[in-house]
């Protein structure tokens, strides 16, 4: 399988990318990201270069451009099929060309051709896109710069081979013949107070006295098996914020491109009295894949634990924590799709059981990443009366249908919200921001050390938040200015989360005016408003990167009226979204960017060979025979290609795919070797997390079995929390806190019960050794209290003090909430 596909084509030809340099610039909320990515063609023949790369879901490509000796050719946004004409007429009379689209299945993926580049030149390619920062739960804003761009699964039916005849090859990490660079520099109102990330970094260099400007470097010797992903915390991050950008002073005023745009960052203050209340109800439905991939590991060298296993351990707290009275469902999803119970079920000891123990042989062995059935099918699903409707999805996979997908969660927000979690490095950014934004949700990713639980549980505690309605918002302006909104309307607010509106502002702008927002909601019964007041004068030196953001926003939203049930039949939305591409100079999905070199000279003599720039290769395991989808260019050619091989070791059962994947800025790839499920349910379900570790050079692809791990104490405590919050005086349970039986049942009061005294003992363990995970175990410990105060038992004060005599704690009764 190595050999078939390596650095070097059949005819031992170098391919033509040198080197990617990436300057990231970081304005507050926003950022900026430079990517030149540089060419030579050692051939003695014309070269057609195809490179295939992932960016942000969210990211508007602005400018695209090349340099050839010293000609700087910038390329100009067209109709997407008229570009591609132009493109091959260049190239079928001998002239350079390069042309930058869109995906049509996926925003966050884009194909570049570098056309009809001559023996002995090079060729200096510049992108630039801008895109907004997703906040975290820890108020970190992140930044990724995507690295990988895993096999996408096409599900069947929807086409996805072609007659395309580019063969995609992929090299291990290490040998990748490019190499990368990557700066970053940050600014905003307020200091920024660190910079993290999972990647090796040079120190942070403020660049002011306040700090309010910084800049850093990625170390050298970065190697290409992670996405870039940088973390920045800012001081009083949680402070509301406009900033107003004027407009393009070639644009004609009374358009979005030349008049003031202003952005507000809005940070929603709940009444604490309102969110100290927990919801008591709910349809919880959590969406597990199950693909091969999650078979990976999580990268975290404290646990060693595969995806599937942390997405198990995940579950445990989930299910432990949900309130008494709501009502729940797991699916698991890959080429096939799989639940628990046929419909939700009502929360007890008895369903919580029977759902622990199948959760606990889910294994990484149901081949591809088929979200959208599993999803239609929960659509489908009546909802259940005064039970809103949560549902949880985790997947660290990328789909070939990712539009389809956020367009089913669109067209069902009305009967629920979702929370996404993407896992590991590559998976899509478009799918999981996606699903959680037309889904009313939060979304969440969990890359490199980051431990899944405490995340995943950031999320349910805003899914037990009361929901959010009747928002709106109001601008108060001066006389002379008048508003125009960009952005879609605000459907969901979360305490400390921030919401982004843009608005375009026209009319006479004094410097001095000011202007005002209001934002109203009801929550819990209790109407409540927000305000934010701010000048109206410009911010100096931001180019255009607010009104290129308020753009890319516009156009998404236009592209999904158009992709809607009431699609406009007379591609009227269509020309809309062309129309304010063009002016922009934003991407869109009926856009292309295309730059010909029309002062070369003679045409380009020799027959065109078509290269297609090698990807980073990283095994891992899956069990789909899928097809990843297609991006094909008007040549007919494919972009992006699977060949099947019959593995010659194999039975006809088991088959390989090479899948192709190109980087923007990083040139590392993901291969996946697919495999059919030939172990299946013939796996040991006694397989344990313990002999994994032991055996490290074995593919992580096979554990398609669940797995038995050794539990940590943490775990082990939880587990034994019963549906209604307490816990029973057992032999497990004293194991756990590290004591006998015996022990546990000599210094119980004797006027108190078992239940409540194993109960109260848990919790001093929660709080006493377990403090720095209490992002974990918060809310199945605030269950257990409000079990305990529900039994109305004597003697509490005297429990506390004796069990923390028992454990050598020292927790105050107060600190437990009793």
């Amino acid at each position: 399988m190595v050999n078939c596909c390596g650095l070097l084509t059949v005819q031992k030809e170098p391919v033509p990318l040198k080197s990617v340099d990436v300057e990231l610039e970081v304005r507050d909320h926003v950022a900026t990201v430079v990517s030149t990515l540089n060419y030579e063609n050692k051939e003695d023949k014309p070269l057609e270069a195809v490179f295939v790369f992932p960016l942000p879901g969210d990211a508007a490509v602005c400018h695209f451009s090349a340099k050839l000796r010293q000609t700087q050719i910038v390329a100009e946004v067209k109709e997407k099929q008229k570009a591609r004409e132009d493109y091959d007429d260049a190239l079928s009379s001998g002239q350079q060309a390069f042309l930058l689209e869109e995906s049509e299945q996926s925003p966050d993926i884009f194909s570049m051709s570098v056309g009809c580049l001559p023996p002995g030149e090079s060729a200096s390619i510049r992108l630039e896109y801008v895109t907004e920062l997703s906040v975290q739960a820890d108020d970190g804003l992140r930044f990724c710069l995507p690295a990988v761009l895993n096999p996408r699964y096409q599900p069947q039916g929807s086409g996805g081979s072609g007659s395309g005849n580019a063969k995609v090859t992929s090299t291990p990490a290490s040998l990748v013949p490019y190499t990368l660079s990557f700066s970053a520099q940050v600014s905003s109102p307020r200091p920024v107070s660190r910079i993290e990330s999972g990647c090796s970094l040079d120190p942070l260099q403020y660049l002011n006295s306040e700090q309010t400007k910084a800049t850093i470097k990625l170390a050298a010797g970065h190697k290409f098996d992670r996405d870039v992903e940088l973390l920045i915390y800012y001081k009083d991050a949680h402070q509301p914020t406009a900033v107003v950008e004027t407009g393009e002073t070639s644009a004609k005023l009374g358009t979005l491109m030349g008049d003031p745009v202003v952005m507000l960052s809005l940070y929603p203050e709940f009444p604490q009295a309102v969110m100290s209340s927990v919801a008591s109800c709910g349809e919880f439905v959590f969406l597990l894949d199950r693909s091969g991939s999650m078979g990976q590991s999580m990268n975290n060298s404290k646990t060693n634990q595969t995806r599937i296993s942390s997405a198990r351990d995940t579950l445990l707290l989930l299910l432990k924590s949900l309130p008494v009275g709501c009502y729940f469902n797991i699916y698991s999803f890959g080429s096939s799709y799989e639940h628990i119970f046929p419909k939700s079920v009502e929360y007890s000891q008895q369903t919580m059981e029977e759902a622990l123990k199948k959760v606990g042989e889910m294994g990484s062995n149901l081949g591809g990443t088929e979200i959208l059935r599993p999803l239609q099918h929960i659509y489908n699903q009546p909802c259940i009366q005064n039970q809103p409707r949560q549902v949880f999805v985790f997947t660290d996979g990328e789909v070939g249908n990712t539009k389809q997908v956020i367009d089913l969660a669109k067209q069902n927000s009305h009967a629920h919200r979702c929370f996404s979690f993407g896992i590991g490095e590559g998976v899509s950014s478009a799918l999981i921001n996606g699903l959680a934004k037309e889904g009313g949700g939060h979304a969440q990713f969990i890359a490199g050390t980051d431990r899944m639980q405490p995340k995943v549980m950031q999320s349910l505690r805003y899914a037990l938040q009361p929901a959010v309605v009747d928002i709106s918002v109001t601008w108060d302006m001066p006389k002379d200015v008048s508003v125009t909104v960009l952005s879609p309307p605000i459907t969901a607010l979360f305490q400390g989360q921030r919401s982004l509106v843009y608005a375009r502002l026209s009319g006479q702008i004094s410097e001095a005016a000011e202007g005002c927002v209001t934002v109203k909601y009801s929550l819990a019964g209790h109407p409540t408003q927000n305000q934010l007041q701010f000048s109206l004068k410009p911010a100096e030196d931001t180019g255009l990167t607010v009104h290129r953001l308020a753009a890319r926003t516009l156009i998404r939203c236009l592209e999904m009226e158009q992709r809607g049930p009431r699609q406009q039949q007379d591609d009227s939305v269509k020309k809309k979204v062309v129309e304010l591409s063009v002016q922009s100079g934003v991407s869109s999905a009926f856009t292309a960017f295309i730059a010909v070199n029309k002062d070369n000279g003679e045409a380009i003599q020799g027959p065109l060979v078509r290269r297609n720039v090698p990807t980073a290769r990283r095994m891992a395991c899956a069990r789909p025979l899928s097809v990843p989808s297609r991006l094909a260019h008007h040549c007919g050619q494919a972009l992006m290609r699977s060949e099947c091989i019959e593995s010659k070791s194999s039975g006809p059962d088991s088959v390989q795919m090479d899948s192709m994947a190109l980087p923007v800025s990083t040139g590392k790839m993901r291969l996946q070797s697919f495999k059919r499920g030939i172990l299946g349910s013939k796996a040991k379900k006694t397989e344990s997390r313990v002999e994994e570790s032991k055996s490290e050079s074995k593919s992580e692809s096979e554990e398609c079995g669940p797995c038995q791990p050794s539990m940590d104490p943490l775990l082990q405590v939880v587990s034994l929390q019963k549906a209604s919050g307490s816990w029973d005086l057992v032999p497990a349970l004293a194991t756990a806190l590290g004591k006998t039986s015996e022990e546990m049942k000599k210094p119980k009061p004797a006027s108190v019960n078992q239940e409540v005294w194993a109960t109260i003992l848990s919790l001093i363990w929660l709080h006493g050794f377990k403090i720095d995970a209490q992002e974990e175990w918060e809310l199945l410990a605030r269950k257990a209290v409000s079990w305990v105060c529900a039994q109305n038992s004597p003697c509490v004060n005297e429990c506390v003090e004796a069990g923390n005599a028992l454990l050598g704690c020292q927790v105050q009764k107060d600190a437990l909430g009793l």
